[in-house]
């Protein structure tokens, strides 16, 4: 592959994961969609401020699908471009790593919203697994306090009202900055910063392609907005964008 082929920036949301068992948040069937009150489990200061969520929060932790879940077609087309030499960044909204156990490489990931497989004290800062954490809970603790300090434990994920990262909302930008291609795939747009990017791609001279269900907000500045399904999708793009590149 040589320098001056366009690098592809895929933006990544909720919806390319439904087909892998793991349900969206605003969408048809989406978890509150189904129930609104669940909204406030991913709350930042509904989390800090009443241990009844936290509890609720720790249940729902222990069933998330996403712990058996597996990549489907659309993953899996991303991680063939990669192996196909194609220049490639995603950035996800997504916390189920679903990208990386695909094999896409995780450093060619930006995980904007963390990962829900590491949990982080909101006192001292200390870190360790959400493995080891559910384990305490599926031993009686409810509400499992940092070993360290005493204080709240929560997942590794950015929560709504919660601060994204400063470093990793920047090299995301750099990305869709740098990028000849950029693809949102499966979000509402609706989340900032996240949804800027789209912007940011294609006041830089990206082509945008935005492939999801629903209309979003950034519509009007896709050069392609795509409806059909995105484990059919990505799949169909993916390939036309191999063969137009390699041959």
């Amino acid at each position: 592959m040589t320098a001056n082929r366009p690098l592809i920036a895929v933006l990544t949301g909720a919806g390319i994961s439904t087909d892998s068992g793991i349900p969206d948040f605003r969408g048809p069937n989406g978890v509150w969609t189904r129930d609104p009150a669940k909204e406030k489990l991913f709350t930042f200061d509904n989390y800090m401020s009443d241990r009844a969520v936290r509890v609720e929060s720790w249940r729902a932790r222990m069933e998330n699908p996403a712990w058996t879940a597996r990549p489907n077609a659309a993953h899996l087309a991303l991680v063939e471009l990669e192996r196909a030499g194609v220049p490639i960044r995603i950035i996800t909204q997504n916390i189920d790593g679903l990208h990386q156990k695909a094999g896409s490489t995780p450093r060619k990931v930006i995980e904007l919203h963390g990962t829900m497989f590491t949990v982080r004290c909101m006192g001292c800062g200390a870190r360790g697994t959400m493995a080891e954490t559910l384990d305490r809970v599926r031993a009686g603790e409810d509400d499992p306090a940092c070993m360290e300090c005493g204080g709240i434990l929560k997942s590794g994920t950015i929560m709504f009202g919660e601060l994204l990262d400063r470093d990793t909302i920047d090299a995301a930008a750099q990305v869709a900055m740098a990028c000849h291609h950029f693809w949102a795939v499966g979000t509402s747009l609706r989340v900032e910063p996240a949804a800027s990017l789209c912007e940011v791609a294609v006041r830089s001279g990206a082509s945008l392609t935005i492939v999801n269900a629903e209309p979003t907000p950034y519509d009007h500045l896709a050069d392609d907005v795509v409806r059909e399904p995105i484990g059919e999708a990505l799949p169909r793009l993916a390939s036309a964008l191999k063969a137009s590149l390699l041959g």
